[in-house]
């Protein structure tokens, strides 16, 4: 058993950069402005018995882990013990040197539960005894386990037909936490899947109108954006998995939705046009409203269909896809700002190799006469990305074409209560590497300047962006 891994300047590894994180980053509040957290259990202010719960229940990161361990799916996310499952994690974080997991997992014992003992074989029954005591206070409900993080703003991520109940009543009763719903089209947007007739039916009944062609769709997702707005919502996303763009008019649009609505298939091709010209109206609506846009290009899903078809989706059987999209984005993303109705627009990258291109797509289109400050955004390392490797990425990728000082921030794209400290550990990587490059040589030691460049990243930025 070792302690004290996790001290004051982890990651910090120059002076300019812990002087940066102490004085500057490190007290500042947090805007989580993408995450896939529960308002249900927000509102209800549920408590967790044990780590097993609290760490393992829909955590496809320590899923993945843990199958690369050769952990039972038993133990995973079957029917094993709470305990077993937690006595396997507790293995594999053993192991998982270089993993981001090994660094989030200790952040988070020492964050939350003020635990300093590195989780291995040896310390795990004494880290189970002692979370699991700590769980039963009030003071570890899920709100205050918010609390503890400073956290100010979260943006959840909701479909249009969803009736938001659940942030009805979080804004009736809850005065210290903002949680506000993001509209997440998708299922409107992925014409090929075979549950999208039904969806149609669906949507239209949240909206109160029948949808019967292009213009019927457009109407009831302006209806519940609407709705939306009402319960707080400044920003909206979309998922783009394959191609997405073909240029085309609303009459072909039209005639591919009334095709796939009379149960006939549709090609790829056809898809492509319909999810493009989608998008495109929806942007023009958001750019109307003030809304900002997110696009997360490239993940590739579902490749086992035997796991797919024993538990499901979103179970950690996907992956970063490779195909090359420059030339449709810039299609898309020119199709609103021809108009003058491009919305402030985030372009997050799965695949490392993407960074680059995007960084540089997004200076195409800054173009504006409000004032806005980097418009169009590299969103922050995503999902496959969001380790110390990826972050720095990220980063150098956007000061190399752009402005890194203009940058809206992470973001925790978690179903995790505990995943809060990866705002912190995205703010290390940050001040390290301005520190390094500081003491480096390459920038002025204007601390003053510096400071307030980490204190816009970190939180201002992104207040200002979303209009909060």
């Amino acid at each position: 058993m070792t302690s004290g891994f996790i001290n004051d300047n982890f990651i910090l590894r120059n002076e300019t950069a812990r002087k940066l994180y102490h004085e500057h980053a490190e007290k500042l509040p947090i805007i989580d402005f993408h995450n896939h957290l529960n308002p249900q259990e927000i509102y209800e202010d549920k408590t967790y018995e044990n780590l097993t719960e609290v760490w393992l229940g829909g955590d496809h990161y320590k899923w993945r882990a843990m199958r690369a361990n050769g952990v039972s799916e038993k133990l995973i996310t079957g029917s094993g013990d709470a305990y077993d499952k937690y006595l396997a994690y507790a293995d594999t974080i053993e192991s998982a040197f270089g993993n981001p997991l090994y660094h989030w997992t200790h952040l988070e014992l020492k964050r939350y539960f003020d635990i300093d003992e590195t989780l291995d074989s040896e310390s795990a029954e004494e880290i189970w005894n002692k979370t699991s005591e700590k769980l039963k206070d009030p003071d570890f409900t899920v709100q205050n386990l918010l609390r503890k993080q400073k956290v100010e703003v979260l943006c959840t991520t909701d479909d249009p037909a969803d009736d938001l109940i659940w942030h009805k009543k979080i804004k009736e009763s809850v005065n210290d936490i903002k949680v506000i719903p993001s509209f997440r089209p998708g299922n409107a947007i992925d014409i090929e899947k075979d549950s999208f007739v039904a969806y149609m039916k669906r949507l239209g009944e949240a909206a109160g109108i029948e949808i019967t062609c292009f213009d019927d769709l457009l109407r009831a997702l302006s209806i519940r954006l609407e709705y939306f707005m009402e319960m707080g919502c400044r920003v909206t996303d979309h998922s783009l998995e394959c191609d997405f763009y073909r240029q085309t008019d609303r009459l072909e649009i039209d005639r591919i939705f009334r095709k796939k609505l009379a149960g006939e298939e549709i090609s790829l091709e056809e898809a492509a046009s319909y999810r493009g010209g989608l998008v495109t109206q929806l942007g023009m609506i958001y750019h109307d409203k003030g809304l900002v846009m997110q696009l997360h290009i490239g993940a590739l899903r579902n490749t086992s269909e035997r796991m797919f078809e024993k538990i499901g989706a979103d179970t950690g059987y996907d992956c970063l896809n490779d195909f090359n999209y420059a030339v449709q984005l810039a299609g898309l993303l020119n199709g609103m700002d021809k108009e003058d109705r491009l919305p402030r627009t985030i372009l997050y990258a799965l695949n490392p190799k993407d960074m680059p291109m995007l960084a540089a797509m997004a200076g195409n289109f800054q173009g504006n006469e409000e004032g806005i400050k980097s418009k169009v955004q590299l969103g922050s390392a995503w999902w496959f990305q969001d380790h110390m490797n990826g972050m720095r990425n990220q980063l150098e990728a956007l000061s190399d074409v752009g402005l890194l000082s203009g940058f809206i921030g992470m973001l925790t794209d978690s179903r995790s209560f505990l995943s809060f400290p990866r705002h912190e550990y995205f703010r290390r990587i940050l001040c390290d590497m301005v520190g390094e490059k500081v003491e480096a040589g390459e920038f002025p030691a204007d601390m003053d300047l510096l400071g307030k460049m980490i204190e816009d990243i970190c939180y201002y930025n992104a207040k200002r962006y979303f209009g909060l």
